[in-house]
Protein backbone atom coordinates (compact mmCIF):
# COMPACT_ATOMS: atom_id res chain seq x y z
CA UNK A 1 0.00 0.00 0.00
CA UNK A 2 3.01 2.46 0.59
CA UNK A 3 4.70 1.71 -2.37
CA UNK A 4 1.29 2.66 -3.81
CA UNK A 5 0.94 5.75 -1.95
CA UNK A 6 4.34 6.87 -3.03
CA UNK A 7 4.39 5.80 -6.87
CA UNK A 8 0.84 8.16 -6.77
CA UNK A 9 2.72 10.92 -5.16
CA UNK A 10 5.90 10.85 -8.04
CA UNK A 11 3.40 11.12 -10.71
CA UNK A 12 1.25 13.92 -9.37
CA UNK A 13 4.66 15.72 -8.58
CA UNK A 14 6.04 15.30 -12.07
CA UNK A 15 2.55 15.82 -12.89
CA UNK A 16 2.77 19.30 -11.55
CA UNK A 17 5.78 19.68 -13.14
CA UNK A 18 5.16 18.86 -16.53
CA UNK A 19 1.48 21.46 -16.56
CA UNK A 20 3.61 24.20 -15.13
CA UNK A 21 6.31 23.32 -17.91
CA UNK A 22 3.16 23.26 -20.29
CA UNK A 23 2.63 26.97 -19.58
CA UNK A 24 5.87 28.02 -21.19
CA UNK A 25 4.97 25.92 -24.38
CA UNK A 26 1.53 27.29 -24.23
CA UNK A 27 3.30 31.17 -23.99
CA UNK A 28 5.27 30.07 -27.00
CA UNK A 29 1.69 28.89 -28.60
CA UNK A 30 0.17 32.19 -27.63
CA UNK A 31 3.14 34.07 -29.47
CA UNK A 32 3.43 32.05 -32.51
CA UNK A 33 -0.16 32.52 -33.07
CA UNK A 34 0.12 36.67 -32.57
CA UNK A 35 -1.53 36.46 -29.06
CA UNK A 36 1.24 38.34 -27.71
CA UNK A 37 -0.79 39.75 -24.60
CA UNK A 38 -1.78 36.70 -23.70
CA UNK A 39 1.40 35.20 -24.16
CA UNK A 40 3.37 37.74 -22.14
CA UNK A 41 0.38 36.85 -19.42
CA UNK A 42 1.00 33.38 -19.49
CA UNK A 43 5.02 33.49 -19.25
CA UNK A 44 4.60 36.01 -16.68
CA UNK A 45 2.97 33.26 -14.05
CA UNK A 46 6.02 31.30 -14.99
CA UNK A 47 8.38 33.41 -13.10
CA UNK A 48 6.41 34.52 -10.63
CA UNK A 49 8.14 33.76 -7.03
CA UNK A 50 5.04 34.40 -5.08
CA UNK A 51 3.50 31.44 -6.86
CA UNK A 52 4.43 28.29 -5.96
CA UNK A 53 3.99 26.13 -8.86
CA UNK A 54 6.51 28.59 -10.58
CA UNK A 55 9.51 26.74 -8.96
CA UNK A 56 9.60 24.10 -11.70
CA UNK A 57 10.32 26.20 -14.34
CA UNK A 58 11.61 29.81 -12.79
CA UNK A 59 14.85 28.51 -13.06
CA UNK A 60 14.35 26.33 -16.22
CA UNK A 61 16.49 27.75 -19.08
CA UNK A 62 13.77 27.53 -21.71
CA UNK A 63 11.33 29.65 -19.39
CA UNK A 64 13.19 32.25 -19.92
CA UNK A 65 14.19 32.05 -23.72
CA UNK A 66 10.69 31.58 -24.67
CA UNK A 67 10.72 35.57 -22.67
CA UNK A 68 12.70 36.68 -24.42
CA UNK A 69 10.98 35.48 -27.51
CA UNK A 70 8.02 37.23 -26.72
CA UNK A 71 9.69 40.72 -25.71
CA UNK A 72 11.56 40.87 -28.59
CA UNK A 73 8.14 39.82 -31.00
CA UNK A 74 6.35 42.43 -28.72
CA UNK A 75 9.49 45.09 -30.23
CA UNK A 76 8.55 43.52 -33.92
CA UNK A 77 5.21 44.22 -33.67
CA UNK A 78 3.34 47.12 -35.41
CA UNK A 79 0.10 46.60 -33.56
CA UNK A 80 0.62 50.27 -31.28
CA UNK A 81 -1.73 48.53 -28.00
CA UNK A 82 0.83 45.61 -28.49
CA UNK A 83 3.70 47.83 -28.21
CA UNK A 84 2.24 49.46 -25.17
CA UNK A 85 3.12 46.06 -23.41
CA UNK A 86 6.04 46.50 -22.42
CA UNK A 87 8.65 49.76 -22.14
CA UNK A 88 11.87 48.88 -23.42
CA UNK A 89 10.78 45.30 -24.81
CA UNK A 90 14.29 44.45 -26.17
CA UNK A 91 16.54 45.10 -22.94
CA UNK A 92 13.92 42.85 -21.42
CA UNK A 93 14.39 40.49 -24.39
CA UNK A 94 18.50 40.72 -23.82
CA UNK A 95 18.21 40.34 -19.72
CA UNK A 96 15.83 36.85 -21.00
CA UNK A 97 18.18 35.68 -23.01
CA UNK A 98 21.13 36.27 -20.55
CA UNK A 99 19.22 34.40 -17.53
CA UNK A 100 18.71 31.77 -19.73
CA UNK A 101 22.55 30.88 -20.78
CA UNK A 102 23.36 31.65 -16.63
CA UNK A 103 20.45 28.78 -16.08
CA UNK A 104 21.36 26.60 -19.03
CA UNK A 105 24.73 25.06 -17.25
CA UNK A 106 24.87 22.00 -19.19
CA UNK A 107 24.76 24.07 -22.69
CA UNK A 108 21.43 22.38 -23.85
CA UNK A 109 20.31 25.70 -25.16
CA UNK A 110 23.59 27.18 -26.41
CA UNK A 111 22.42 26.86 -30.48
CA UNK A 112 18.97 28.57 -30.19
CA UNK A 113 20.40 31.08 -27.71
CA UNK A 114 22.98 31.86 -30.11
CA UNK A 115 20.78 32.55 -32.83
CA UNK A 116 17.84 34.60 -31.22
CA UNK A 117 20.67 36.53 -29.39
CA UNK A 118 22.19 37.18 -33.17
CA UNK A 119 18.71 38.36 -34.58
CA UNK A 120 18.36 40.58 -31.40
CA UNK A 121 21.13 42.55 -32.14
CA UNK A 122 19.78 42.77 -35.42
CA UNK A 123 16.66 44.47 -33.91
CA UNK A 124 18.82 46.75 -31.47
CA UNK A 125 20.57 48.09 -34.06
CA UNK A 126 17.05 49.00 -35.64
CA UNK A 127 16.74 50.75 -32.16
CA UNK A 128 19.68 52.77 -32.36
CA UNK A 129 18.74 54.38 -35.81
CA UNK A 130 15.89 54.98 -34.34
CA UNK A 131 17.15 56.63 -31.60
CA UNK A 132 19.43 58.76 -34.14
CA UNK A 133 16.51 59.54 -36.16
CA UNK A 134 14.70 60.96 -33.38
CA UNK A 135 17.45 62.68 -31.59
CA UNK A 136 16.58 60.22 -28.71
CA UNK A 137 20.28 60.00 -28.13
CA UNK A 138 19.88 58.25 -25.10
CA UNK A 139 18.18 55.32 -26.62
CA UNK A 140 21.23 54.99 -29.54
CA UNK A 141 23.26 54.56 -26.80
CA UNK A 142 21.64 52.04 -24.87
CA UNK A 143 21.31 49.97 -27.90
CA UNK A 144 24.61 49.96 -29.20
CA UNK A 145 25.97 49.39 -25.67
CA UNK A 146 23.80 46.35 -25.60
CA UNK A 147 24.80 44.77 -29.16
CA UNK A 148 28.45 45.52 -27.74
CA UNK A 149 27.63 43.08 -24.84
CA UNK A 150 26.52 40.77 -26.69
CA UNK A 151 29.34 40.83 -29.10
CA UNK A 152 31.75 40.45 -26.33
CA UNK A 153 29.84 36.76 -25.21
CA UNK A 154 31.78 33.68 -25.66
CA UNK A 155 28.76 32.06 -27.19
CA UNK A 156 28.38 34.92 -30.03
CA UNK A 157 32.48 34.92 -30.50
CA UNK A 158 32.96 31.41 -31.07
CA UNK A 159 35.59 30.61 -33.07
CA UNK A 160 36.31 34.20 -33.81
CA UNK A 161 37.85 36.14 -29.98
CA UNK A 162 40.01 38.24 -31.83
CA UNK A 163 37.28 39.62 -34.01
CA UNK A 164 36.07 43.23 -33.32
CA UNK A 165 33.02 45.79 -34.86
CA UNK A 166 34.98 48.85 -35.08
CA UNK A 167 31.95 50.59 -36.67
CA UNK A 168 29.68 49.59 -33.81
CA UNK A 169 32.22 50.35 -31.44
CA UNK A 170 32.27 54.18 -33.05
CA UNK A 171 28.83 54.79 -33.32
CA UNK A 172 28.48 53.89 -29.75
CA UNK A 173 31.08 56.88 -28.45
CA UNK A 174 28.94 59.51 -31.06
CA UNK A 175 25.60 58.39 -29.54
CA UNK A 176 27.01 58.73 -26.37
CA UNK A 177 28.46 62.11 -27.35
CA UNK A 178 25.26 63.47 -28.72
CA UNK A 179 23.95 62.21 -25.27
CA UNK A 180 26.11 64.66 -23.41
CA UNK A 181 27.89 61.61 -21.78
CA UNK A 182 31.42 62.25 -22.77
CA UNK A 183 33.19 60.00 -20.45
CA UNK A 184 31.46 57.15 -22.34
CA UNK A 185 32.38 58.99 -25.58
CA UNK A 186 36.03 59.36 -24.56
CA UNK A 187 36.08 55.72 -24.04
CA UNK A 188 34.07 53.99 -26.87
CA UNK A 189 36.55 56.36 -29.11
CA UNK A 190 39.66 56.16 -27.77
CA UNK A 191 38.66 52.42 -28.14
CA UNK A 192 37.99 52.93 -31.77
CA UNK A 193 41.01 55.03 -32.04
CA UNK A 194 43.10 51.95 -30.94
CA UNK A 195 42.11 49.73 -33.91
CA UNK A 196 42.64 52.65 -36.55
CA UNK A 197 38.99 53.35 -37.02
CA UNK A 198 38.42 56.52 -39.64
CA UNK A 199 42.12 57.33 -38.74
CA UNK A 200 42.97 61.00 -37.17
CA UNK A 201 39.85 61.99 -37.03
CA UNK A 202 38.68 60.00 -34.41
CA UNK A 203 41.50 61.17 -32.21
CA UNK A 204 40.02 65.05 -32.74
CA UNK A 205 36.10 63.86 -31.83
CA UNK A 206 38.03 62.49 -28.54
CA UNK A 207 39.55 65.99 -27.85
CA UNK A 208 35.89 67.44 -28.99
CA UNK A 209 34.75 65.39 -25.99
CA UNK A 210 37.77 66.34 -23.77
CA UNK A 211 37.05 70.07 -24.41
CA UNK A 212 33.31 69.63 -23.25
CA UNK A 213 34.12 68.59 -20.29
CA UNK A 214 36.42 71.56 -19.88
CA UNK A 215 39.41 69.56 -19.85
CA UNK A 216 41.90 70.95 -22.10
CA UNK A 217 44.70 69.02 -20.95
CA UNK A 218 43.07 65.98 -21.94
CA UNK A 219 42.37 67.39 -24.87
CA UNK A 220 45.89 68.59 -25.66
CA UNK A 221 47.35 64.95 -24.52
CA UNK A 222 44.89 62.94 -27.27
CA UNK A 223 45.61 65.30 -30.10
CA UNK A 224 49.63 65.21 -29.32
CA UNK A 225 48.62 61.31 -29.93
CA UNK A 226 46.69 61.65 -32.28
CA UNK A 227 49.51 64.06 -33.96
CA UNK A 228 52.35 61.35 -33.42
CA UNK A 229 50.18 58.51 -35.14
CA UNK A 230 48.80 60.48 -37.78
CA UNK A 231 51.74 63.34 -38.72
CA UNK A 232 50.73 64.20 -42.06
CA UNK A 233 46.51 64.57 -40.97
CA UNK A 234 45.68 68.21 -40.97
CA UNK A 235 42.55 67.75 -38.77
CA UNK A 236 44.80 66.60 -35.90
CA UNK A 237 47.45 69.29 -36.28
CA UNK A 238 44.60 72.15 -36.74
CA UNK A 239 43.09 71.10 -33.77
CA UNK A 240 45.42 71.51 -31.51
CA UNK A 241 46.45 74.97 -33.08
CA UNK A 242 42.92 76.17 -32.32
CA UNK A 243 43.01 74.93 -28.30
CA UNK A 244 46.80 76.97 -28.40
CA UNK A 245 45.40 80.08 -30.22
CA UNK A 246 42.21 79.89 -27.58
CA UNK A 247 44.50 79.98 -24.56
CA UNK A 248 46.70 81.88 -26.06
CA UNK A 249 49.63 80.00 -26.36
CA UNK A 250 50.75 81.80 -29.08
CA UNK A 251 54.45 79.88 -29.29
CA UNK A 252 52.74 76.88 -29.30
CA UNK A 253 50.59 77.84 -31.41
CA UNK A 254 52.70 79.01 -33.76
CA UNK A 255 54.96 75.97 -33.71
CA UNK A 256 52.26 73.85 -34.72
CA UNK A 257 51.28 76.33 -37.46
CA UNK A 258 54.45 76.09 -39.42
CA UNK A 259 54.20 72.19 -39.46
CA UNK A 260 50.83 72.69 -40.98
CA UNK A 261 52.14 75.23 -43.25
CA UNK A 262 54.45 73.04 -44.28
CA UNK A 263 52.05 70.11 -44.80
CA UNK A 264 49.27 72.14 -46.77
CA UNK A 265 50.98 75.44 -48.10
CA UNK A 266 47.84 76.18 -49.98
CA UNK A 267 45.56 76.33 -47.07
CA UNK A 268 44.59 80.16 -46.60
CA UNK A 269 43.23 79.44 -42.95
CA UNK A 270 46.83 78.73 -41.60
CA UNK A 271 48.42 82.18 -43.25
CA UNK A 272 45.70 84.20 -41.82
CA UNK A 273 45.78 82.35 -37.92
CA UNK A 274 49.52 82.77 -38.89
CA UNK A 275 49.40 86.56 -39.43
CA UNK A 276 47.00 87.09 -36.30
CA UNK A 277 50.06 85.62 -34.06
CA UNK A 278 52.58 87.60 -35.43
CA UNK A 279 50.37 91.05 -34.53
CA UNK A 280 50.35 89.33 -31.12
CA UNK A 281 53.61 89.27 -31.06
CA UNK A 282 53.69 92.80 -32.40
CA UNK A 283 56.21 91.34 -35.23
CA UNK A 284 53.85 93.86 -37.85
CA UNK A 285 56.12 92.97 -40.74
CA UNK A 286 56.02 89.17 -40.33
CA UNK A 287 51.77 89.50 -40.19
CA UNK A 288 51.60 91.65 -43.20
CA UNK A 289 53.44 89.06 -45.50
CA UNK A 290 51.35 86.29 -43.76
CA UNK A 291 48.06 88.00 -44.42
CA UNK A 292 49.23 88.76 -47.82
CA UNK A 293 50.06 85.02 -48.50
CA UNK A 294 46.64 84.25 -47.47
CA UNK A 295 45.04 86.44 -49.88
CA UNK A 296 47.51 85.11 -52.40
CA UNK A 297 46.06 81.68 -52.03
CA UNK A 298 42.85 82.60 -51.52
CA UNK A 299 41.94 85.86 -53.57
CA UNK A 300 38.33 86.23 -51.58
CA UNK A 301 40.15 85.70 -48.11
CA UNK A 302 37.93 88.37 -46.55
CA UNK A 303 39.85 87.72 -42.82
CA UNK A 304 42.83 88.38 -44.18
CA UNK A 305 41.94 91.78 -46.18
CA UNK A 306 40.08 92.95 -43.10
CA UNK A 307 42.96 92.05 -40.76
CA UNK A 308 45.53 93.65 -43.24
CA UNK A 309 43.09 96.96 -43.73
CA UNK A 310 43.00 97.39 -39.84
CA UNK A 311 46.73 96.79 -39.39
CA UNK A 312 47.46 99.77 -41.72
CA UNK A 313 44.74 101.51 -40.32
CA UNK A 314 45.81 101.94 -37.17
CA UNK A 315 49.15 102.79 -37.76
CA UNK A 316 47.62 105.53 -39.74
CA UNK A 317 45.62 106.17 -36.07
CA UNK A 318 49.64 105.82 -34.30
CA UNK A 319 51.06 108.13 -36.87
CA UNK A 320 48.35 110.78 -35.76
CA UNK A 321 49.31 110.28 -32.05
CA UNK A 322 52.91 111.05 -32.89
CA UNK A 323 51.96 114.13 -34.81
CA UNK A 324 49.77 115.34 -31.93
CA UNK A 325 52.93 114.99 -29.53
CA UNK A 326 55.15 117.79 -31.73
CA UNK A 327 54.90 121.08 -30.39
CA UNK A 328 52.48 123.12 -31.31
CA UNK A 329 55.47 125.91 -32.32
CA UNK A 330 56.63 123.43 -35.06
CA UNK A 331 54.09 123.28 -37.65
CA UNK A 332 55.85 122.28 -40.31
CA UNK A 333 57.09 118.86 -38.47
CA UNK A 334 53.80 118.47 -37.30
CA UNK A 335 52.31 118.14 -41.53
CA UNK A 336 55.17 116.41 -42.05
CA UNK A 337 54.30 113.46 -39.42
CA UNK A 338 50.53 113.89 -40.69
CA UNK A 339 51.41 113.27 -44.11
CA UNK A 340 52.70 109.62 -42.75
CA UNK A 341 49.15 108.83 -41.49
CA UNK A 342 47.95 109.45 -44.63
CA UNK A 343 50.02 106.90 -46.46
CA UNK A 344 49.32 104.01 -43.94
CA UNK A 345 45.54 104.56 -44.48
CA UNK A 346 45.83 104.98 -48.10
CA UNK A 347 47.37 101.54 -47.83
CA UNK A 348 44.23 100.47 -46.08
CA UNK A 349 41.87 101.77 -48.07
CA UNK A 350 42.02 99.15 -51.08
CA UNK A 351 41.92 96.12 -48.33
CA UNK A 352 39.02 97.59 -46.74
CA UNK A 353 37.75 98.52 -50.04
CA UNK A 354 37.66 94.68 -51.15
CA UNK A 355 36.14 93.48 -48.16
CA UNK A 356 32.98 95.65 -48.70
CA UNK A 357 32.87 94.08 -51.99
CA UNK A 358 33.13 90.42 -50.12
CA UNK A 359 30.74 91.61 -47.77
CA UNK A 360 28.33 94.86 -48.52
CA UNK A 361 26.28 94.74 -45.86
CA UNK A 362 28.59 93.88 -43.37
CA UNK A 363 28.55 96.59 -40.22
CA UNK A 364 32.12 96.33 -38.98
CA UNK A 365 33.64 96.84 -42.59
CA UNK A 366 30.81 99.88 -43.31
CA UNK A 367 32.38 101.50 -40.10
CA UNK A 368 35.85 100.67 -40.48
CA UNK A 369 35.23 102.71 -44.27
CA UNK A 370 33.12 105.26 -42.80
CA UNK A 371 36.11 106.58 -40.43
CA UNK A 372 38.42 105.49 -43.43
CA UNK A 373 37.16 108.15 -45.98
CA UNK A 374 36.84 110.69 -42.82
CA UNK A 375 40.32 110.57 -42.25
CA UNK A 376 41.19 110.90 -45.80
CA UNK A 377 38.53 113.83 -46.35
CA UNK A 378 36.48 111.84 -48.81
CA UNK A 379 33.48 113.30 -47.88
CA UNK A 380 30.73 112.26 -50.33
CA UNK A 381 32.36 108.69 -49.66
CA UNK A 382 31.96 109.09 -46.28
CA UNK A 383 28.25 110.67 -46.37
CA UNK A 384 27.05 107.26 -48.66
CA UNK A 385 28.73 104.88 -45.74
CA UNK A 386 26.24 107.27 -42.85
CA UNK A 387 23.45 106.38 -45.32
CA UNK A 388 24.31 102.95 -45.72
CA UNK A 389 24.43 102.47 -41.78
CA UNK A 390 21.50 104.57 -41.56
CA UNK A 391 23.13 107.15 -39.38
Amino acid sequence: MKRTIILLTFIFAAGVSFAQKGKVTSAQNFKDSGNLEKALETIKETIDPSNEKSEKTIDWPKTWEVRGEIYQAIYQSEDENVKKLAENPLATAFESYKKALELDEKGRFGNGLKIKLTLLTNDLTNQAVEGFNSEDYEKALNAFEQILEINSMPLIKGDNPETVDTVIIYNTGLAAYNAQQYDKAIKYYKEAAEYGYNGARTYSLIASAYQMKKDTLGALEILQEGFERYPEDNNVLTSMIQIYLDQDKTEDAMKYLEMAIEQDPDNATFYFAQGTLFEKLENDEKAIESYEKAIEVDSENYGAYYNLGALYYNKGVQQIEIANSVPANENERYLEETKKADIWWEKALPYMEKCNELKPDDIMTLESLKNLYYRMKQMDKYNEMLEKLGQ
